[in-house]
């Protein structure tokens, strides 16, 4: 079954697929798990479209890095 990203329950274990969708729920879950200076950018957005198997905590982690001077996103 497809996971609805507009009101579907987000957890950092929702895995990322090919449905992803940019949604008001996806940044309030990212906003709460990065902080209120969460952005999205295209580096991120880029990151989160590869392709790769990620979950929604991976990609709260890695916001956190590359916005903290502790890491960077590599395609």
């Amino acid at each position: 079954m497809k996971f609805d990203w507009h009101v579907g329950e987000i957890s950092r274990a929702t895995e990322i697929d090919h449905n992803y969708r940019n949604t008001q729920n996806v940044r309030r879950f990212l906003v709460r798990e990065c902080g209120a200076a969460f952005r999205f950018d295209r580096a991120f957005m880029a990151w989160i479209r590869s392709g790769q198997a990620k979950n929604m905590g991976e990609a709260a982690d890695l916001w956190i890095r590359s916005h903290t001077g502790r890491g960077e996103i590599a395609p």
